[in-house]
């Protein structure tokens, strides 16, 4: 086994290092999401506090880890008779993005399970993690399928695995700990919840920090063992600091002061229900604890609501998770002053986590600070010459809920929200033969085979005789994910302020959109001469939106340029990811300018995308009263539909999603 770095010497990051110390004094306070770019020891710190975890006691030979002083009476190896126990150390379990289902929460033999009766269970990870820590690394990526599982489990405490009437039960309690680089795209709302607390970290800019990361890093890379233990000393007193804390823990008083400061906290910075409030009080008892003291202070309070509320309080994925410090303080001053608070609290505790847990403010997207004072350029909805100067960048108008639009015919993709697809999760439509390991038995199928060869098998018994031929894999249909390409005219003809805010506005609406479907996105922008790859498919919609704020506008109309980008940006992203299959969604007045015979050229290009049988969507942004109905035509050359910035709105048009691309029925 190898040596893990040591976390007291990880340098820096002390609101990472006093996030996960608070989790290991008290687990009730839910866990931590660690969010920030790469390379900044993420990983490494979570890693190393599992040999700063107090050791347990479990029932000798018990699969799932129970507590000898309370063993759980509906264990699967139960029951558990008194007395015999082992002390080991806490685990810590690594859930790898691409974990399958059975993988994560056990596995039914069900061939045994219907030939003889019998619950042959081999428990899966949230077993190996129940009292422990769950550690899973890139959070955001985790299949949907697998966020649903870890939501039952964090929500009951225990894991059920159920299949064609035969259950398994067992107890599932778990520190749950993830880190995610936010490029790669947002968590669930409902995932992002039931984290207790959330720390921002991003690398040092101090170059005297930066040198004694680099020389630790090399040193533990030389040796680790001796790296380690030139830190066993720290390591010893931060893990009897620990145990210390824990005992103290139901020793700490939460005077109502203090919780009349968490209630009045919460509610100024509405967050959404009572988890808040319940995780802000656990983790301002247990920053208590972990200073020594008996009493909840205000200063505790204040570095709870830092770790606590920041995740909370985000409207959509492209709010930057943060906590206004000055509102805060004058809530805590407003509601403070009884007699178990301190009258005049120093912002922040000692030690680890003193800077306050205060998220980078560069993860927020950036707009054009001055656009609103800047006076207008060019006019409205008509092409600037070639050369022309590029315009500043408008606001984007506020976001509205659209019409669903989804690729016809059924896939084979991801697992989403917006297409239908084959997936292992849905509804059931038929049975096929197993390809691999069965994962969802159809039991009717698997019946009506094994029937017809019951007295060949020699069958004496009511048991019915079944084999491995005889098993029949359900096949379902659920919803898959899609890559939705937006390609946005950003020439002269786009230009005036009032028309791109609603274009923009309009683009956002449909990236909020493609968040809550788990899709990948992409943006390819043309104007002037030429078009740019503004951001490649990626799962990060809040780093489409930022790319959409800053985005100027310009020059003349190369339609063709810009559609035949897109056409290469599909052609490199079919080869990466085959099955995940593309919607393109044309932003566009429709009209075409530059070159010799652009609007001929545009016309082949955009065949290109109906030849390939890629579904479509053009966004018709022309306005005034008198149309020449361009994105129309380029709707046709798509082989789409095309839909005005009116009608894309969701009250606005019903039974579009069925026009896309309606040849193809």
């Amino acid at each position: 086994m190898s040596t893990p770095f040591p976390f007291t010497a990880v340098v820096g990051q002390d609101d990472l290092r006093l996030a996960l110390l608070l989790n290991a004094v008290s687990p009730a306070v839910g866990g931590v999401l660690v969010r920030g770019e790469k390379g900044t020891a993420k990983s490494t710190a979570v890693r190393a506090l599992s040999a700063l975890m107090p050791t347990l006691d479990v029932v000798s030979g018990c699969r799932f880890s129970c507590d000898p002083g309370s063993p759980d009476t509906g264990c699967p190896d139960g029951p558990h008779e008194p007395g015999a126990f082992e002390t080991r150390a806490a685990r810590m379990v690594e859930l790898p993005v691409g974990a399958s289902e059975d993988r994560l929460v056990g596995a039914l033999d069900i061939e045994r399970a219907l030939s003889e009766g019998v619950k042959a269970f081999e428990p899966g990870l949230l077993a190996d993690a129940h009292r422990g820590i769950l550690y899973v690394d890139e959070v955001n990526l985790l299949h949907d399928h697998l966020v649903d599982l870890l939501l039952d489990a964090a929500a009951m405490g225990a894991s059920y695995v159920e299949r064609e009437g035969v259950s398994v039960r067992h107890a599932a309690r778990f520190l749950l700990v993830g880190t995610m680089n936010p490029e790669e795209g947002e968590l669930r709302p409902q995932l992002l919840d039931r984290f207790g607390l959330t720390v921002e970290v991003a690398a040092s800019r101090e170059p005297d920090q930066r040198v004694e990361v680099v020389r630790r890093r090399l040193a533990y890379d030389d040796d680790p063992a001796a790296f380690a233990a030139r830190w066993a000393e720290e390591e010893a007193a931060v893990r009897a600091r620990i145990v210390a804390a824990r005992e103290l823990l139901p020793s700490v008083r939460l005077g109502d002061g203090a919780l009349r400061q968490i209630a009045a906290t919460c509610a100024a910075f509405e967050v959404d229900g009572m988890r808040a409030d319940i995780v802000m009080a656990r983790t301002a008892t247990a920053l208590a604890a972990w200073a020594g003291r008996t009493d909840v202070l205000a200063e505790d309070v204040r570095q709870a609501a830092l770790l606590a509320l920041p995740h909370r309080r985000r409207r959509n994925p492209f709010d930057a998770p943060g906590l206004d410090e000055d509102k805060l303080d004058e809530t805590l001053e407003e509601f403070g002053g009884s007699d178990d608070d301190d009258p005049d609290p120093d912002p922040g505790p000692d030690g680890p986590g003193g800077g306050g847990g205060q998220p980078d403010p560069d993860d927020a997207p950036q707009g054009d600070g001055d656009t609103a004072a800047r006076p207008e350029a060019g006019e409205g909805g008509q092409p600037q010459p070639s050369g022309a100067g590029e315009q500043p960048a408008a606001r984007a108008s506020e976001p509205f809920r659209t019409k669903v639009l989804s690729v016809p015919g059924i896939g084979e993709g991801a697992a989403g929200r917006r297409s239908r697809a084959r997936t292992e999760h849905g509804r059931t439509t038929g049975a096929r033969r197993p390809r691999g390991a069965l994962t969802k038995l159809h039991l009717a199928a698997t019946v009506q085979a094994a029937a017809p060869h019951q007295r060949a098998r020699g069958r004496s018994g009511p048991g019915l005789v079944v084999r491995r031929d005889d098993l029949r894999q359900a096949t379902r249909e659920g919803r898959e994910g899609n890559l939705v390409l937006f390609v946005v005219d950003a020439s002269g003809s786009m230009a005036a302020r009032q028309r791109m805010s609603a274009v923009k506005g309009a683009v956002l609406s449909l990236l909020l959109d493609a968040y809550q479907r788990r899709d990948k996105v992409g943006l390819v922008t043309f104007r002037g001469t030429d078009a740019d790859v503004a951001l490649p498919p990626t799962s990060s919609v809040d780093a489409a939106a930022a790319r959409l704020e800053t985005l100027p506008t310009g020059g003349r109309t190369p339609l063709a340029t810009g559609l035949l980008r897109a056409h290469d940006v599909l052609r490199v992203e079919r080869l990466r990811d085959p099955v995940r299959r593309p919607l393109v969604v044309v932003v566009t007045d429709g009209r075409a300018t530059g070159g010799p015979e652009p609007v001929a050229l545009a016309g082949r290009a955009a065949r290109l995308f109906a030849a390939d049988g890629v579904a479509s969507v053009v966004v018709d942004c022309e306005s005034g009263p008198v149309r020449l109905g361009l994105a129309g035509q380029l709707a046709g050359e798509l082989g789409g539909t095309a839909v005005t910035l009116d009608e894309l709105r969701a009250d606005s048009i019903a039974g579009l999603v069925k026009d896309v691309q309606r040849r193809a029925a």
